[in-house]
C-alpha cells in the first residue's frame, strides 16, 4: 500500500482552522468536535495548538473560538501583494488586448492551480470570459505552464510528483515526460502555450511576471476562441507578452541576465 503523504493532525487541524472561518460567530468546541467527527478531547488539544500558535483566539467568557487578526493580517498581506501585481500589469493588460483585440489575464500559482485575479476582456463579440478568483489545473494552462516553468529548482517537480494529469479534452498532456518538455521549452521561450488542453475550442498564450530571484510571481496571457488564434503567428504573440512580463518583472526587482 502506498505511503500517505498526508500528516493526520495536520489535517485534523486544518479542518478545524477551515470550520472556525467559516463560522458566521464564535463556534464551541462540541460543535466543532461534531461538524469535523473528532472525539472532544482530541478537538480540545488541536485547537489548544492554534490557539497557542496565534491562529484563532478562545472567548474567556464563552470559551467559543474564532479567528485571530494574526490570520487576517496574513490574508491581507496576500491581498496587497495581488493588489499591486494588478495595479503595476493592468497597463500592459490593456496593451496586449488593444494589440490583439483578445482577452488578456493576470494569473498566479497555488499549489497546482493557476488562479485567475484580474482580465481586461476582448471587445469582440465571442470572447473569453473568465470569473476573478477561477481555478484551473496549471498543467493543462498556458499561464500555469508559464509558472511551473520558472519556479525554483526542484519546486515544480515537488508540485507534479504524484499529481493525477488528468485529461480535461483529447489534447491535454497527461505524461510527466510530455509535461517536463512543455516546461523546457517554455524556459527556452519564455512563454508557454494552452492548445485546447483546459477547454475544447480555446487556446492561450502566456508569459511568467518574475520576482528579483528569478521565481515566477504570476503570469499575463491572451485568451481566445481556436478558430481565430490559429490564423495568426501565436509565436509572436507570445514574443509580445514576454517583453510586457519583462517590463513587469523589473517593477519587481528581476533583473535580466546579460551575455
Amino acid at each position: 500500500m502506498a505511503e500517505s503523504r498526508t500528516v493526520q493532525s495536520v489535517g485534523r487541524a486544518l479542518d478545524l482552522l477551515e470550520l472556525v472561518a467559516s463560522a458566521e460567530s464564535e463556534i464551541a468546541l462540541v460543535e466543532l468536535a461534531r461538524r469535523t467527527g473528532l472525539q472532544p478531547p482530541t478537538a480540545h488539544r488541536l485547537l489548544h495548538t492554534l490557539v497557542d500558535r496565534e491562529w484563532i483566539v478562545q472567548n474567556p467568557r464563552t470559551s467559543r473560538y474564532r479567528l485571530s487578526h494574526k490570520l487576517v493580517a496574513l490574508v491581507g498581506t496576500i491581498e496587497a501583494r495581488t493588489a499591486r501585481l494588478r495595479v503595476v500589469a493592468r497597463p500592459h493588460l490593456e496593451a496586449v488586448r488593444d494589440s490583439t483585440d483578445e482577452s488578456t489575464n493576470l494569473v498566479v500559482l497555488d499549489g497546482l492551480a493557476a488562479v485567475y485575479v484580474d482580465q481586461v476582456p476582448s471587445s469582440r463579440p465571442v470572447r473569453m470570459f473568465t470569473e476573478i478568483g477561477g481555478r484551473v489545473p496549471a498543467y493543462a494552462s498556458g499561464a500555469g505552464k508559464a509558472m511551473l516553468a520558472f519556479q525554483a529548482p526542484g519546486v515544480a517537480s515537488a508540485l507534479l510528483a504524484g499529481a493525477s494529469l488528468t485529461p480535461l479534452t483529447q489534447h491535454t498532456v497527461t505524461s510527466q515526460t510530455g509535461l517536463e518538455r512543455e516546461l523546457a521549452r517554455a524556459r527556452e521561450d519564455g512563454y508557454a502555450f494552452d492548445n485546447e488542453e483546459y477547454e475544447s475550442g480555446v487556446v492561450c498564450v502566456a508569459a511568467p511576471i518574475l520576482a528579483q530571484d528569478g521565481t515566477a510571481l504570476a503570469a499575463i496571457s491572451i485568451s481566445g476562441p481556436a478558430a481565430r488564434l490559429h490564423t495568426v503567428d501565436l509565436d509572436e504573440i507570445g514574443r509580445e507578452l514576454a517583453g510586457h512580463a519583462r517590463e513587469i518583472s523589473r517593477e519587481f526587482g528581476h533583473a535580466p541576465a546579460t551575455i
